[in-house]
């Protein structure tokens, strides 16, 4: 069971456990459980609603975000970013900022929402994107590429791959490596973001299944609070901390 699905039924028995308890001041074994139940309710209802309106934490389970997030980063995630969203159908109930060139978003995989992924917008509604030889080209302004030596290295990826893409509203680390990729050509639908991995060739994301529909968006990453990977060499005090902004 998706963890919000149940937070949202304990809060709620909670809730009608505190009603009852409240309508019922028999001293018997059922009581004392409503009432402990009951208790619960206040700090219940607060987590729900942080997770759900606020921030929320995640993992990253896969290599597709290298090296900006590493498998083991706990990040951050804000909920309320691109809209105030209800819990469990993601349905916007207020509306807020639009994604923007560069964002982290955490979303709905669209061919399957019982999924989230995390990628990185590259193009917004309307836009024309090309990717030659590796290259990426957005309404036409290529995004220059420089080759980027990053201390501490890691044991999930060779610092020799690393590049330091920019464009006219920001710069990120991505991670290029020597095999052979498809090159593409697409116009960005109204409503839809075109996201890629920052791990280029180790990315499964728009080029293969489409843009990321608005409705999909859950929210925008901005910190690694943690990290754990007892597999690799890599250490919490690398990790921890880390702005994603």
């Amino acid at each position: 069971m998706d963890f919000t699905v149940l937070l949202v039924l304990i809060t709620f028995i909670s809730g009608i456990c505190l009603l009852l308890s409240q309508s019922n001041n028999s001293a018997n074994s059922l009581y004392s459980i409503l009432q402990f139940m009951g208790s619960l309710f206040p700090i219940l209802f607060i987590v729900l609603f942080i997770r759900s309106f606020i921030v929320e934490p995640y993992k990253i389970p896969s290599g597709s975000m290298i090296p900006t997030l590493l498998i083991g980063d706990f990040i951050l995630v804000k909920k309320y970013q691109y809209g105030v969203r209800a819990p469990i159908i993601n349905k916007v109930i207020f509306e807020n900022e639009k994604p923007s060139y560069g964002d982290i978003i955490v979303f709905q995989y669209p061919q399957n929402k019982k999924i989230n992924y995390i990628k990185r917008v590259v193009a917004l509604p309307g836009d024309s994107v090309r990717y030659i030889e590796k290259e990426l080209f957005v309404n036409g302004k290529k995004y220059t590429q420089k080759q980027e030596i990053l201390y501490p290295s890691s044991s999930q990826y060779s610092s020799e791959e690393v590049y330091k893409e920019t464009n006219t509203y920001n710069s990120y680390n991505i991670l290029k490596s020597t095999n052979p990729s498809q090159d593409f050509e697409y116009r960005v639908p109204e409503g839809t973001y075109f996201v890629l991995g920052d791990n280029r060739d180790n990315s499964n994301d728009s080029r293969y299944w489409g843009p990321v529909p608005y409705e999909n968006l859950i929210g925008e990453a901005f910190y690694i609070w943690m990290f754990w990977n007892p597999s690799g060499s890599d250490t919490i005090i690398d990790r921890i901390g880390t702005s994603l902004d």
